[in-house]
């Protein structure tokens, strides 16, 4: 039978936890975002660009608190859950000002930052007693791990079944085949024993990232088989699907084995993680790489649309007032971004936030019915782009003009991490249905691009970080709360 994510003695715990924040925060009032998105989405760029521009006063026009005057300013404080480790602002910022800028490493475990935001409140009443604060206290973690959400409602039998299923499609046949190959050779009712667990946990791990890697798929549970975190190495890790047998399963075979280890994943690494840290977010914003998987085909789009549904049905979602919020906490706003919109012209932005509406349409009406609110947005934290036109064959042509990153091709081309270049980087279909209805593949010209090597800086000495329409997301997520 499905089993519920959560036990009674979860939600008691879940809430005593809602009621300690609401007691630290009865002066400060307290705002929990979650930044998550699959690998390579750029949640460590979101998050870094996020707290800097706070903390400076960036070049935000379209942030409402800031563009009337009323964001008075921003500052680091100490997060009070001293467990949990710190994202690493000021090492990320380094990485992406200093004087040979490099993007940061990707975000591999759960991390956390806490900033203070004041502000003077529009509201009459508040506005006449100064200025008020607000925490913000920030939560990465990979999006990999959301995805293993689902499997809280999945038995080993049901998991394996889609497991290897979906290992078993076409698209998946190259990376797949080895450990399909393995399987075929293991009897699941021989005895247990820890050399066959890590020979097929081995292989398993192997054709998951190899499928990221490859074909840029997203539904590839459990997820801490890709991003491990801590756990690598470690026995919680070393089960994979297994066929189930005809016959009665024997509690010495393999399978009952690998079934024991995939319950206590479920129970000793998913289930707190979501009790833990996912299911007291308030407010949720969802990366998602939408052009690579664009580039890289329709299996990869179809799997994008299902990755992303499952992930926004996890999401606690409904109205949150400060009064349900003392005992659960509930996600009223969901912001999903298709990131690097610097990679696109800009006469394609508005077609890639179609495209993304396109593929969480089914799960955002969901959420909206919960009470939650939905929105989809192309985005660049920092952008590693500027604009121009070429002309080609008498026509011409828009452009984005950067640096490849070293090892990047195009065609014959490969790219030294130095010549700065200008890309025609293709058009996005006007119809996003058309990607569904014949599954014709985008045709772009897809490369990775060094960092902005030269920032302005502000009045005050501090770095501006260019972006696209990052100013938008910052007032969805954070500008009703700063009023």
């Amino acid at each position: 039978m499905p089993q519920s994510p959560t036990t009674i003695v979860d939600e008691l715990g879940i809430a005593l936890s809602n009621l300690a924040d609401a007691a630290t925060g009865t002066f400060t009032p307290t705002m929990r975002l979650g930044v998550t998105g699959l690998s390579r989405a750029g949640k460590t760029i979101f998050i870094t660009a996020l707290v800097h521009n706070l903390l400076t006063g960036g070049r935000l026009p379209g942030f409402t608190p800031l563009a009337e005057g009323r964001f008075i300013g921003a500052r680091l404080a100490e997060y009070p859950d001293a467990t949990i480790p710190r994202f690493a602002y000021e090492q990320h910022l380094e990485a992406l000002t200093g004087k040979t800028p490099i993007w940061p490493e990707s975000t591999r475990r759960i991390s956390q930052l806490r900033l203070v935001l004041k502000y003077q409140s529009s509201n009459w009443l508040s506005g006449w007693r100064g200025p008020t604060t607000l925490n913000l206290d920030i939560v990465d973690y990979p999006g990999e791990w959301l995805l293993d959400l689902p499997l809280l409602g999945l038995s080993f039998a049901d998991w394996s079944r889609e497991a290897l299923e979906r290992a078993s499609r076409l698209s998946s046949a190259r990376e797949a085949q080895p450990f399909l190959d393995l399987l075929a050779t293991i009897d699941p009712q021989k005895p247990a024993n820890d050399p066959d667990a890590e020979k097929l946990a081995t292989a398993f791990t192997a054709y998951l990232r190899q499928s990221r890697e490859d074909n840029a798929m997203s539904t590839l549970p459990p997820g801490r088989f890709l991003l491990p975190g801590d756990l690598e190495g470690s026995p919680a890790l070393t089960f994979a699907p297994l066929p189930q047998p005809n016959q009665p399963v024997r509690s010495s075979s393999l399978y009952a084995m690998l079934e024991g280890r995939y319950e206590a994943y479920k129970n000793q690494v998913v289930r707190p993680f979501f009790k833990d840290h996912f299911a007291r977010l308030d407010r949720q914003i969802v990366l998602v790489d939408t052009l690579r998987a664009l580039n890289t085909g329709p299996a990869a789009v179809a799997d994008l649309e299902t990755a992303l549904t499952s992930v926004l049905s996890c999401f606690r979602q409904g109205d949150s007032n400060p009064l349900t919020r003392l005992v659960s906490r509930r996600i009223d706003r969901i912001l999903f971004a298709a990131t690097k919109a610097d990679h696109v012209h800009h006469t394609s932005h508005d077609r890639l936030e179609a495209i993304l509406n396109r593929l969480v349409a089914n799960a955002s009406r969901k959420a909206q019915f919960a009470g939650a609110e939905t929105r989809s947005i192309a985005l660049a934290g920092i952008r590693a782009t500027r604009e121009g036109t070429i002309v080609e064959a008498g026509e011409t042509l828009p452009t984005i003009i950067g640096t490849p990153m070293a090892g990047e091709t195009l065609g014959k081309v490969k790219y030294d991490g130095k010549t700065e270049i200008a890309l025609f980087p293709g058009d996005l279909p006007e119809r996003p249905d058309s990607l569904f209805e014949d599954g014709t593949p985008v045709s772009l010209n897809f490369l990775r691009f060094v960092p902005p090597q030269k920032l302005d800086r502000n009045a005050s000495g501090d770095v501006v970080l260019p972006h696209i329409r990052f100013d938008r997301a910052l007032d969805f997520l954070l500008g009703d709360r700063l009023k």
